[in-house]
This record gives structure tokens, sequence and C-alpha cells, in this order.
């Protein structure tokens, strides 16, 4: 199901966003959550920016004014809805649709059952925590501007479903089709996402973008407490068992078939 989010500038959310599993400090965000859109646009910067091989080196070049415009007006005849506007700064918003593909549960705050009729909640102090997995392959579209980063989609998209997990342990990937296969490359943090959805098109065959869980290689485990990292220990010792037990299955009907072939050919 698709959920449609428009995004308005200069709104900002004072809600910090705690991990569920620890204690993740407040970043500067130009955010807010609201239940039935969402807004996470950057404020537009007038100042002019000073070009430096670092930055080159940080995402994909922008696009001169003159080059956004005939690419907008390009991209917006062959779509019907949710096209690209230039504003009047430089920078062009429009929509991209984001696959939720993630394995693992997510932490959110869990809704409190209203106390019985003349008795007061006991546990307001203390935030209730529940996990649940999100539908597989759900898709949310989400109206950015050009100068939205993926950190910042990332953040915003966990806002959109109220999830208190690390934003570091998530990370958007480009998925690309090319004989007959689904390659995937993750962004990194300062890549723009509608720049490289203005400059592939609108066809999603050519480019889409997924949130899964990051690479293990990059997640930062200090991050975890000591019961977390022994409730993935007992996942991945689950996870291993069952592969374990789907390989002795293979090999024990292939050894099944071996004799029945062997008694075939000699049956002494």
């Amino acid at each position: 199901m698709t959920v449609n989010s428009v995004l308005t500038p200069s709104m900002s959310s004072s809600n910090s966003m705690s991990s569920g599993y620890c204690s993740l400090d407040d970043e500067s965000e130009d955010f807010t959550f609201f239940t039935a859109k969402t807004s996470f646009f950057r404020k537009p910067k007038h100042a002019p920016k000073v070009e430096t091989k670092e930055d080159e080196d940080r995402g994909t070049k922008e696009l001169t004014e003159e080059e956004a415009r005939q690419r907008i007006q390009e991209y917006n005849s062959h779509v019907s809805e949710n096209g690209m506007k230039l504003s009047s700064d430089g920078s062009y918003n429009g929509f991209i649709r984001v696959h939720l593909r993630l394995s693992r549960p997510v932490t959110v705050k869990a809704v409190d059952s209203p106390a019985p009729d003349g008795q007061e909640s006991t546990c307001s102090g203390a935030e209730k925590r529940t996990s649940f997995y999100l539908p597989c392959d759900c898709v949310k579209q989400v109206h950015i501007s050009s100068l939205t980063s993926t950190r910042e989609v990332i953040q915003g998209l966990l806002k959109m479903f109220t999830v208190l997990d690390n934003p570091c342990k998530f990370a958007l990937y480009r998925q690309t089709h090319r004989d007959g296969q689904d390659l995937f490359q993750k962004l990194p943090l300062w890549e723009r996402p509608l720049l490289l959805r203005l400059i592939a098109g609108p066809d999603t065959d050519t480019l889409s973008f997924v949130l899964k869980e990051n690479d293990t290689g990059e997640v930062e485990w200090h991050a975890f407490s000591v019961p977390e990292l022994q409730n993935f220990l007992g996942i991945l010792e689950k996870e291993e068992s069952e592969r374990v037990r789907a390989v002795e299955l293979k090999f024990a009907v292939y050894r099944r078939k071996l004799q029945e072939a062997l008694q075939r050919h000699d049956p002494q």
C-alpha cells in the first residue's frame, strides 16, 4: 500500500529520536511528524557554496539550473502525476518511492491501554516499547527536496513509522535492473536521492530506492546493550540450526535416491 507524504520547508521537529537499543544523541533535523502527512525538507540554503574536491567526491555532481530545468521538463513529460517542480532558489522538489524490505523487527513506542475509571497510570514515567515486523516490501512515497540527503530520508522514514531504532542500523539502496537481475548499491549518507531520480528518469527499472538493514560490517555494535547482543546471538543460532537441518534434509534425499538407483542397477 502506497502512502503519499507531502513535505513542506521550514518545519522542524522537537521530538528526539532515541534508539530502541541505545541512547542516541539528538541531532539538528528539519523534520516534523504528522499522522497523515509528513514533512522533512531541509531548509533551502541561499548562501553560495564553495565547491571543493572533497565535495565533488561526496556524491553525484549537481546540475546547473538550466540543466535541472531541461531535465525536469523531460521528466514531467513522462509522468501523469507527481512531477518535479523547480523553485526560485534553484532547488527543486518531487516524489520518490521507497520500498521497505526489512528482515528484522523494528522497535516502536507501545500504545498504553487506557487506565480504569478513577485510576491513574503508574507507568507514565517509563517509556513502553514493542517490536514488530513491517509489512513485506511496503512502499512509502515521499516528497523531498533536491537538498534532502540520504541520511535525512532514512531518518524521515523512521519517523513516519515512529521507529525508535538507531538510524545507523538502516541504509538506503539504489536498485537497478540489468540483464534479468536486480543489482543493489548502498547510497552514501550525503547522496541526494532526488537528484539521482531526476538523472535516471521516472522508470523504476532504471532506478528504484530500497530501505534495508545496514551491512553487517558497518553496524556500530557498541551501540547495542549486552542483552540485545545476546538476543542477536540467539537469532543467529536459530537461523544456523534451521540452515543445518535444511542441508541435512537435502543430502538425506540425495542419499535415498542414490541408494534406490544403486539397488535398481545391482539388486544383489
